[in-house]
């Protein structure tokens, strides 16, 4: 389970959309929660510029009192919390302590005090999402948030499974928070269509066996969710959806059924430990519009370096 939280915070409102989750996810599965912001010098030019040593203490005086103003918030809706600040490259700096502090949960807004824009995640989230390795709660702050802190409920969970046991890793968690809200927990399996690659068009024969395995992996997902469901200590929806397109399929699952939130593996049947996500997971981050928990199943030093990774960390030896 995911005993300690980490929320990053820069200050803005739009980062503080994530903190109603976070109260929420705390309370449920009774995990301990860290505030953190970074103070970070002005880049001017491609060269970070002289700082004032007056306006450097303001600066960490303001971020200060505002994760202390957070907290007691905090504290009031009965959540203990801590607050730590640090200093630098704020994606570096949460990575590090995340890792540090073995951290099992970052949660996340998509944006911050940057602004909105046409990308789904900022660059600080990016950065944060691709090394830091771990288990994340990501939140779109460009959907209507919650204005008190403890009134959030979730009324729909939606736990996408493709049969393996990777996916499965999620399910204690889902139901966590199922029971807590008296939500709906929604078990959601994809039977994809075979896919039939040639040059020429497919013979009606060919479609046809294509249509009798499809129907027989539909029926087997359909006695999975089942036999799934007995193991569960709560009523599931159960529904299997046949689609040439997995994730889009999910994606569109997810808004049409007004889904509050989606939790899934880091990695399905398919996935292999070369990269911190699998395909489905990587398209929640890159084109998701639902809160979305991503639960890590690899520890992080099981994760292969990038070569841009390798590479940086040769550079920094010489």
């Amino acid at each position: 389970m995911l005993d300690r939280i980490l929320i990053p915070l820069d200050g803005s409102s739009l980062a503080e959309c994530v903190l109603p989750h976070g109260l929420t996810l705390a309370k449920a599965i009774g995990a301990k929660v860290t505030l953190l912001q970074v103070v970070e010098q002005s880049i001017t030019g491609g060269r970070t510029r002289s700082v004032d040593p007056m306006e450097w203490h303001f600066s960490k005086a303001e971020a200060e009192a505002y994760l202390a103003e957070v907290a007691e918030r905090l504290r009031a809706a009965g959540l203990p919390t801590e607050q730590v600040l640090l200093e630098g490259d704020a994606a570096v700096r949460v990575i590090d302590h995340a890792q540090t502090h073995q951290v099992d949960l970052i949660v996340l807004s998509s944006h911050g005090r940057s602004g909105l824009s046409g990308w789904n995640v900022s660059s600080v989230v990016q950065k944060i999402l691709w090394r830091a390795h771990l288990s994340i709660l990501l939140i779109p702050a460009y959907q209507p948030a919650s204005a008190e802190l403890s009134g959030l409920r979730y009324q729909r969970i939606l736990a996408p499974l493709d049969g393996s046991q990777r996916a499965e890793c999620v399910l204690a968690l889902a139901t966590a928070l199922a029971v807590q809200h008296g939500s709906q927990l929604v078990l959601l399996h994809i039977a994809r269509r075979p896919e039939l690659p040639r040059r020429a068009p497919p013979s009606t024969a060919d479609l046809a066996l294509a249509d009798q395995l499809t129907e027989r992996n539909r029926l087997e997902a359909g006695l999975y969710l089942e036999e799934l469901q007995s193991r569960l200590p709560l009523p599931v929806e159960r529904r299997v959806v046949v689609s040439d397109n997995v994730a889009a399929t999910i994606h569109a699952f997810a808004v049409q059924e007004k889904v509050d939130l989606v939790v899934l593996s880091a990695h399905g049947y398919s996935g292999g430990s070369r990269w911190p996500y699998g395909s489905l997971a990587s398209s929640f981050v890159t084109y998701g519009a639902t809160p979305v928990l991503i639960v890590q199943d690899l520890p992080p030093n099981e994760i292969e370096a990038t070569a841009a990774e390798r590479a940086a960390r040769e550079n920094s030896k010489h």
